[in-house]
């Protein structure tokens, strides 16, 4: 590798900072990290800020910019590929030779209808600041990790308030029955009104309507059921999936545009039996690493190794005192060794902090 080697990271959550982190360690290159916020939230928290707690967040100038990561705040408009330049807001781009696409995801609000206009979320710092104070009935929807967090969270937090968890399927569906049964004793505990097997055909400005004709009043509704992804890389010409997200290879790199590599959320990775990796830091911050290893492989004219990945768990966080630790096989599937209450909830913070400073430059 001859000269200075400009590698671009846009997206500053998990996938991003830990391929900015990896690359920074290669000679000869300059690593540019492009985000639309100026602070690091873990977005694993955010939970705990709707209910009113105050969480950790960092200046990313200055965690990047002390490693020898430049950093530039603003937002992604587009990608020129031919020219190799990320356009930004107002009319200016970031040159690149290599660009790391880590723009992650956000609510999917499209699917039901009110739900943009009278819902609100979770997935980013700016959702979770814009939820307004609450107050009576708040239905968290979705029974998946963010809305059963969301849900025990909020009831162990504000006692005075009525929560409300509406999912299609049992909260923690895709756990072991042992999971499944603690999490729905904790639910019960803290006097959470769980709706399993209710399909909201709409939301309202007073609440939700269910497909079977059912009403459930709620003076907030916070929707947690599904995600998307930004739609930059399929305009900007990358070959992706109908959901929006890149097509790599088992390199990570953009199956159309080699010089591109994509992780996180906005990318289809596969692991074990070609299964889909799921969207979780635990998927995010490995692969960030691996495709900057992968990349400053390639410059210093190296194959990269193999990559390989295995899950070992999956954390649900019930409240501040219980939690969910779920071990699994390689490929996901629940294993049969579960963990719940104190311990696991000292576990699912030591690792939550874990993926944190691993996050951080």
């Amino acid at each position: 590798m001859t000269g200075e080697h400009r590698i671009v990271v846009l997206g500053a959550g998990y996938a991003g900072l830990s391929a900015a982190r990896q690359a920074a360690r290669a000679r000869g290159v300059r690593v540019t990290v492009i985000d639309t916020r100026t602070e690091l939230v873990e977005r694993v928290r955010l939970h705990q800020l709707v209910a009113g707690q105050q969480i950790p967040r960092w200046n990313l100038r200055e965690l990047l910019e002390r490693k020898g990561i430049e950093f530039v705040q603003g937002r992604a408009t587009g990608i020129d590929t031919a020219a190799r330049r990320v356009q930004l807001e107002g009319e200016w781009a970031v040159s690149y030779d290599s660009l790391v696409y880590a723009l992650g995801s956000m609510a999917d609000t499209g699917g039901v209808p009110g739900v943009a206009k009278f819902a609100h979320s979770v997935a980013t710092p700016e959702d979770a600041r814009r939820v307004p104070s609450l107050s009576g009935r708040v239905a968290v929807v979705g029974g998946g990790p963010t809305g059963i967090e969301t849900a025990t969270e909020l009831a162990e937090a504000r006692p005075d308030l009525t929560v409300l968890l509406v999912s299609a399927e049992e909260p923690g569906a895709w756990l072991s029955p042992k999971a499944r049964t603690h999490i729905r004793a904790v639910l019960d505990r803290l006097g959470v009104e769980v709706h399993a097997g209710a399909k909201v055909a709409e939301v309202t400005a007073d609440g939700l309507q269910l497909v079977d004709g059912e009403r459930l009043s709620a003076e907030t509704v916070l929707w947690t059921a599904g995600f998307t992804v930004p739609d930059l890389a399929a305009r900007s010409g990358l070959a992706a999936d109908p959901r929006g997200r890149v097509l790599v290879d088992d390199e990570l790199r953009s199956r159309s545009h080699p010089e591109v590599y994509a992780v996180g959320d906005s990318a289809v990775m596969t692991g074990p039996e070609d299964r889909e990796l799921r969207m979780a830091c635990a998927t995010a911050l490995p692969a960030g690493k691996y495709a900057a290893t992968a990349l400053t492989a390639r410059l210093a004219g190296k194959v990269p190794a193999p990559r390989r990945f295995r899950y070992v768990l999956q954390c649900v966080s019930l409240g501040r005192r219980d939690a969910v630790v779920q071990f699994v096989h390689a490929d996901d599937a629940p294993a049969r060794t579960v963990l719940t209450g104190r311990t696991a909830a000292w576990v699912k913070e030591r690792i939550v902090r874990t993926a944190g400073s691993a996050a951080r430059p």
